[in-house]
């Protein structure tokens, strides 16, 4: 990976792993993190506008933009319900690990990307200290029926999630060839402010969404654009490095994420997951140094 790509998946990694610690201390989770894409969708409106002056996608950039939207708007359906049936802890490595084992493999098969050696044992670790960091505790389980969490929706659904993971990371680094970063990113979360709001909305009236602003509205502004920020660095590293190299890095954020849910939330972190820390820590650094 070039210094720049990393530099863009760093700040990333900190702005993805800051806007889910706002959305764990949030009152109402699924209405805060709509609140968040709507509140990013109105504050970037202007640039997009410029950005959409300036440079008009073309006709391939448009598909490009439609693909990612349904498949970014499928991505929070099936997440959202792998987390109402599954717990978080496995949930989230599944989708995740999934997603990071499919996309090196899209990469190769389908935008004709080369991997090193180096890199491919950096991807492994980083796939192997997600497991770890998020089912320790749970190995024997795993080993003595590990089909059992095929048999779970929650599962399910997780599989599925890794596999829209994928396919989203290879569309988009073929998207920002044609769209620059900021005007893509813009499109794409209004998959979250239009297309998911049906299905947040079922169950809530508007009550319930008044109150989730009045409560936590400088926290939705932030998260809104972190999150934006979050994958908008990710689209411009793509512009510049692999998609094979970008995916699996970027889960450098997990790091991020557990020292925030240990130093600040005071949540428990068992010694052995520090092992799966390592892992991630290693396989990035695999992953940046590799050719």
């Amino acid at each position: 990976m070039t210094g720049l790509a990393i530099a863009f998946v760093l700040l990333s990694a900190v702005a993805h792993a800051s806007w889910n610690f706002l959305i764990k201390r949030a009152g109402d989770a699924e209405v805060f993190t709509w609140w968040m894409a709507a509140s990013a969708n109105a504050v970037v409106l202007p640039l997009a506008i410029v950005m959409f002056w300036l440079k008009t996608p073309d006709s391939e950039g448009w598909v490009f933009i439609a693909a990612t939207w349904i498949l970014h708007l499928g991505y929070f359906i099936t997440l959202s319900r792998a987390y109402r049936d599954g717990d978080l802890s496995l949930v989230y490595p599944v989708a995740r690990g999934t997603g990071l084992l499919l996309i090196p493999v899209g990469g190769v098969l389908i935008l004709d990307e080369s991997m090193s050696a180096f890199a491919v044992l950096g991807v492994g670790a980083v796939v192997v200290g997600i497991f770890t960091l998020s089912w320790w505790g749970r190995v024997g389980t795993l080993i003595s029926d590990p089909l059992a969490v095929l048999r779970s929706p929650g599962m399910r659904y997780a599989l599925l999630t890794g596999l829209l993971i994928a396919a989203y990371s290879i569309v988009d680094k073929r998207g920002v060839g044609h769209v620059t970063p900021v005007l893509y990113m813009f499109m794409l979360t209004t998959s979250a402010t239009l297309g998911l709001l049906p299905f947040i909305a079922r169950g809530r009236t508007r009550g319930d969404f008044a109150k989730e602003w009045r409560d936590n509205a400088p926290a939705i502004v932030v998260g809104g654009l972190l999150q934006f920020a979050a994958y908008a660095l990710v689209l411009a590293a793509l512009q510049v490095s692999r998609v094979s190299y970008v995916g699996p890095f970027r889960e450098v954020g997990l790091l991020v994420g557990v020292a925030l849910g240990v130093f600040v939330l005071r949540e428990p972190f068992p010694g052995g997951r520090i092992l799966g820390a390592v892992l991630i820590a290693t396989g990035a650094i695999a992953i940046a140094i590799a050719p």
